[in-house]
C-alpha cells in the first residue's frame, strides 16, 4: 500500500523515526542498519517501506535499500518469524552477511542476534536457502570471487563441511582456476 516515503526527518528514537511528508507525520520502524545511515533531524529522507496491518495495529517499516526490504519480506514469510524478529535480524546483520550465512548454512552467526535461538536460526537457514543466499551472499564484505565460490561448492558437494572447505580455500591464490583450486584443496584436505 505505502511503498516509499520521502519527506523531512522530524524525530529519531531508535528503532523508530518520524518522517514528515507535507504535514503528515509517519512513524516508521527501521532496522539499526538503516537508522545509522539516516541524515540528521530536519534533513530530507527517503525510505522504502513495508506496511503491515494486524488486528490490533498498523505498522510501517522503513528501509534504506531495496535489498533490506526484500530480505525483510523473505524473513516475514517464514512461519514463526514476525516483523519484529525480522527487524532484529536486519539490525544484527547486514543483508550481505545474512546472504552469506544462508549460503554457508552457518547458524552460529544468526544465534548471536538477540531473540534468535538455535532452532529458529536453523529454520531461517532452511527456509531462506535458495531465496536469499545466492542473490545476496555476493554483496557481503567478506565475499569470495566466483572461482573460489565454485571451489567451495564443489568441496561441500564432495562431503566436506563448510568449515573444512573454507579452511582448505584460505591458502589458495585468489586468481586460481576452479579445477586447479579443487585439486589443491583436495590435496590439503587429504593431509
Amino acid at each position: 500500500m505505502i511503498g516509499k516515503l520521502t519527506g523531512t526527518l522530524s524525530e529519531k528514537n531508535p528503532p523508530q523515526v518520524l518522517v514528515d511528508c507535507h504535514g503528515v507525520g509517519y512513524e516508521v520502524d527501521v532496522p539499526m542498519s538503516t537508522f545509522y545511515n539516516l541524515p540528521g533531524v530536519g534533513e530530507k529522507v527517503s525510505l522504502l517501506t513495508h506496511f503491515v496491518v494486524r488486528e490490533d495495529a498498523q505498522i510501517l517499516f522503513g528501509f534504506g535499500s531495496a535489498g533490506e526490504r526484500e530480505a525483510f519480506r523473505q524473513l516475514i514469510k517464514i512461519s514463526g518469524v514476525g516483523p519484529r524478529t525480522a527487524l532484529a535480524v536486519l539490525s544484527g546483520m547486514s543483508v550481505g552477511d545474512i546472504g552469506q550465512a544462508v549460503t554457508q548454512q552457518d547458524a552460529s552467526r544468526l544465534v548471536k542476534i538477540p531473540g534468535i535461538g538455535k532452532k529458529t536460526a536453523e529454520r531461517l537457514l532452511l527456509e531462506l536457502k535458495g531465496k536469499i543466499g545466492a542473490d545476496l551472499g555476493a554483496i557481503g564484505a567478506h565475499t569470495v570471487n566466483d572461482n573460489q565460490g565454485d571451489i567451495l561448492q564443489a568441496l561441500v558437494a564432495l562431503g566436506y563441511s563448510d568449515k573444512e572447505a573454507q579452511a582448505a580455500l584460505k591458502p589458495l591464490p585468489k586468481d586460481i582456476s576452479v579445477s586447479d583450486g579443487i585439486k589443491q584443496a583436495l590435496k590439503a584436505l587429504a593431509r
